[in-house]
């Protein structure tokens, strides 16, 4: 199925979801402060993140940080009416224009979970190297299926990959980033420092991307870094485990359900809905708002 095609199709059935009452169930239940939403980003155009922000003032949300909801968890406090998390993962050179130009515009906050190697470097993320290699060694390689190998040969394929191809830079700079944290509605959190396939990874890979990652952010922002996001949102309990022992205090997946008072919590499990950035905006809705991804159990 082509992408035109494909988005149509899921527009076609956003419109559905939207006007058979799914949406305003959701509004009920956030309103009631039964539930939050969790959203996340990666590379938004500056039109549909000012979309999705928009949308969210327009129908009378509160967006809380992620120090928040980390506090109404551990403490278990009391559910905000119609609240909702914003984070962005990975640091997209394009993100200060498009992402954090908009939330100081509407001075929310939000949190960025960066990965630090391609932005001390002013490199490119492996996945893109991996998208613009022309090399014969990388024939049927995709993106994917290096997903589920051992690290070190996904770091091999794309160190292969890498020669030849111009030097661009995908994410911020240091500098960008030391500027963005000093705005008080800014987080920094940890996205590893390869962004690697943590279960991928052996022991001593996972702890060097977790704990290195932590160090760094702190040496650059000379403050307390305790906030993750898993890449990828792949996790195991190994994992959970390693970002206690490096002195995090909650960590966020992307399993697409709702941070809902009536089930347990575990903070480092957060989960999140995601913005997807090459599809429609009434799709995205559905999906921000998770009843994209709704079961029996969110129904009527």
């Amino acid at each position: 199925m082509n992408i035109p095609f494909r988005n149509f199709i899921a527009y076609i059935y956003s419109c559905y979801l939207i006007f058979s009452g799914k949406l305003k169930t959701i509004q009920k239940k956030c309103a009631n402060g039964e539930m939050i939403l969790s959203v996340y980003f990666h590379n938004p155009s500056k039109k549909l993140f000012n979309q999705c922000v928009k949308w969210f003032i327009d129908n009378k949300y509160n967006f809380i940080s992620t120090e928040e909801l980390r506090k109404i968890i551990s403490e278990k406090r009391t559910f905000p009416k119609s609240a909702v998390v914003f984070t962005v993962d990975d640091g997209w050179k394009e993100n200060k224009e498009n992402i954090f130009s908009i939330t100081q515009k509407y001075d929310i906050p939000i949190t960025l979970f960066a990965s630090t190697q391609t932005i001390e470097t002013k490199g490119q993320f492996w996945w893109t190297i991996i998208a613009k290699s022309r090399k014969d060694i990388l024939k049927n390689k995709k993106v994917e299926n290096l997903k589920t190998v051992p690290n070190v040969v996904r770091m091999q394929k794309v160190n292969q990959a890498v020669k030849g191809l111009i030097n661009e830079s995908d994410a911020m700079t240091i500098d960008e980033l030391i500027e963005l944290s000093r705005n008080g509605n800014i987080y920094i959190g940890s996205h590893t420092v390869t962004h690697p396939i943590l279960p991928m990874c052996n022991n001593h890979e996972a702890w060097n991307e977790i704990l290195q990652s932590k160090l760094t952010l702190q040496n650059w922002l000379n403050r307390s870094v305790n906030q993750f996001a898993y890449p990828n949102g792949d996790f195991t309990a190994r994992e959970c485990e390693l970002l206690k022992k490096a002195g995090y205090s909650i960590a966020f997946t992307t399993n697409p359900i709702y941070i809902d008072k009536s089930n347990p919590i575990d903070l480092f499990q957060i989960p999140r809905f995601g913005v997807v950035d090459n599809i429609s905006f009434t799709e995205n809705l559905c999906r921000m708002t998770g009843i994209w991804y709704q079961r029996k159990k969110y129904k009527k």
